[in-house]
């Protein structure tokens, strides 16, 4: 995703679906003016209860429309600094950060599997299953950002160990 606002996102998303500001407040049980304020960058910071709603009705990821109004976290090329921390862990703390980023990617997955399973429940209420299927998509955005965590964590212990070997090794697992 470029670096564009959240207005920005949300301006080009309503636009493509064809419906005009008022017609969103109106899905979104907001005002008309919150919804232009946001867009044209007045409200940066919108609250993310009306960022749920209208990335609902736009059909735009809610964490894209929560990092783009600095509100989520996100690891992408715009985010330096956890790249920055992952990559300076040297020695056991990478392995430490990789044991644990690893097992908080396995209670994902499971609780993935618990809510997938949830939804099959014919007594849930439209809502409730709306609200399963919102924790899901904020669920696959964290086991994303984990996936993401474990690519810098493995790309830091193979430099880690180039750096730690030196030349003679190098030339020696080459004959």
């Amino acid at each position: 995703m470029e670096n564009k606002t959240v207005g920005e996102i949300i301006t080009e998303a309503r636009e493509q679906k064809g419906i005009s500001k008022n017609q969103l407040a109106e899905l979104c049980g907001v005002s008309h003016t919150e919804i232009a304020r946001i867009e044209s960058g007045e409200r940066e910071v919108p609250n993310p209860k009306t960022l749920r709603k209208v990335s609902q009705h736009l059909d735009v990821n809610f964490n894209d429309l929560m990092y783009a109004a600095g509100l989520g976290l996100q690891i992408n090329p715009y985010n330096l600094f956890l790249i920055e921390y992952y990559s300076s862990l040297r020695g056991k703390k990478v392995k430490e950060a990789l044991v644990n980023t690893l097992g908080s990617l396995q209670n994902c997955n499971k609780f993935e599997e618990f809510l997938n399973k949830k939804l099959e429940d014919k007594n849930l209420t439209e809502e409730e299953k709306e609200v399963i299927r919102q924790t899901l998509e904020d669920n696959k955005y964290q086991t994303l950002t984990y996936y993401e965590v474990i690519n810098i964590l493995h790309t830091t212990l193979r430099n880690e160990k180039v750096d730690n070997t030196d030349e003679a090794s190098l030339l020696e697992n080459d004959k």
